[in-house]
This record gives structure tokens, sequence and C-alpha cells, in this order.
């Protein structure tokens, strides 16, 4: 009994820390779900009858991933290496930088580095996905959008030129990033007490 009892506890304290983890996520999930729900919804008010506010919208966004970045390597503590989420945060804080730059001169230079940015983030939100998939589970949202991410930032750089395409375009690619965090909540909710394998 008394050689069990190591391995049984050391299993038990894992597992509490992906309850806990899971938690801390699926709150974060909420506020990024919310936050693009705003963003989207003053992008279809504003951002065409005011420059100076499409502007702010379009260096905010990034920026604010840096935010959610952050929060993110505070919730997973636990976890070994937290260099993706670094990497992110890294490439979000020259986006940013570089949205200011772009917008410069003019919108279709914005947009191949949103493209540029969103390929980047996508592929590490897909990474991220799959290494947490086996201890959290509730993954597949953030697979799929990561993945979705990727394709999209594919079509910004492929149509950054053409005239139909505008700061609105983005509104569609940060409504299905909103839909991803909202379904990930919520398949986290569904293992608070026990962490599903998937």
């Amino acid at each position: 009994m008394k050689i069990m009892s190591a391995p049984i506890h050391s299993r038990a304290f894992a597992d509490s820390q992906s309850v806990t983890t899971a938690r801390s996520l699926r709150s974060l999930y909420f506020i990024r779900a919310a936050f693009s729900v705003i963003w989207v919804t003053l992008v279809v008010l504003f951002a065409r009858s005011s420059a100076g506010i499409a502007t702010f919208l379009l260096i905010v966004y990034p920026a604010w991933d840096v935010v959610g970045t952050l929060l993110d390597i505070r919730a997973n503590r636990s976890s070994v290496s937290k260099a993706p989420q670094y990497v992110n945060a890294g490439i979000s804080v020259i986006t940013t930088i570089a949205v200011g730059i772009a917008l410069q001169r003019g919108i279709p230079e914005t947009l191949v580095v949103f493209g540029f940015w969103a390929i980047l983030t996508g592929a590490i939100q897909l990474v991220l996905g799959v290494r947490r998939r086996k201890s959290l589970g509730g993954q597949w949202p953030m697979i799929i959008s990561g993945g979705q991410s990727v394709a999209g930032g594919i079509s910004f750089i492929a149509l950054a030129h053409d005239p139909t395409m505008g700061i609105t375009s983005l509104a569609g690619y940060a409504a299905f990033g909103a839909f991803y965090y909202l379904l990930s909540a919520f398949r986290l909710a569904k293992t608070p007490t026990h962490i599903a394998t998937e």
C-alpha cells in the first residue's frame, strides 16, 4: 500500500493542476471572446466612417493579443515549456508596431501585415492546442481555429490589393476567433472534475 501511495498522490496532484489550469483557461477564453465581439461590433459601426477609430482598432487588436498571451502564460504556470506563448507575444508586439507603420502606407500593406501575423500566431495556436489536448481536453476548437487562422492569413496576403478588401474584411476573421474561443470555453467546462482524453 505504501509503495502505491506516492504514484497515486502524484497523479492526484497532477489532475488537480490540470483542473485549475482548465478553469483559468476557460475564464480567459470567455474574456478573449468578449473582446473579439466588441472589436467586431466597433469595426462594423465605426471603421468606415472614422479613420481615427479604424486606426485605433487595427493597432489595438494585435496589442490585445499580447495581453491575452501573457494571461495564457499565467494560466499555465505548471506548463513545462512556455516558449510558444513567449514567441507568440513577441510576434504580436512586432505586429502592433508594424501595423502602425503600415497604416501610413495604406490598408493593403496593413492587411499584408495582418496576414503574416495570422499565419504565425495561427500555427502557434495549433501547436499549443495539440500539446494541451491530452492533459486538458477540449482543445479541438483551438486546433481548428489555428488552422483557419493560417488559411485566413494566406488569403489576406493574396487579396490585400483587391479593392473590395478593407478593415471590415478582418471582422469575419475576428468573429470566427470569438466563436472558437467560446466553443473551447464550453468544451473545457465539461472537464473540470475529470480530465477528458478525447
